[in-house]
């Protein structure tokens, strides 16, 4: 199957996303970019937890696009729904006390939203 730029966009913020957060479950020191930067260094269990769940859902999200199964209505709604998630998390993003989330992840996060908003048809 052949992806639009949009979709390789989306998918490629999910696998980044994804990534940065099944590091920070495995232990990585860079609590400062993520929940807020409450946490520098590893983060506590409870949120690395919360990471690898995280992870899974944003690599199960990238997985799904990549697959290019779905009708193109359940494919729209796929990615009007994923479009909404990543904009609440650019929001979040944007709106954190930690310097490197606001610059890094609402970057990540806005661009991951428009382009799942751009995948949304088929005639992009």
């Amino acid at each position: 199957m052949k992806f639009t730029r949009a979709e390789r966009g989306a998918a490629a913020a999910l696998v980044l996303v994804g990534t940065f957060q099944l590091s920070l479950a495995a232990g990585a020191p860079w609590g400062r970019a993520a929940y807020g930067g409450y946490h520098p260094g590893v983060l506590p269990s409870r949120l690395r937890a919360v990471s690898s769940v995280a992870a899974a859902v944003y690599g199960t999200g990238a997985a799904l696009i990549l697959s290019g199964r779905g009708t193109p209505g359940a494919r729209t709604r796929g990615f009007t729904i994923l479009s909404a998630f990543m904009a609440v998390g650019a929001l979040a993003n944007g709106a954190s006390r930690s310097p490197v989330e606001r610059a890094l992840w609402t970057s990540v996060t806005c661009a991951a939203a428009v382009c799942a908003w751009r995948s949304r048809s088929p005639d992009h």
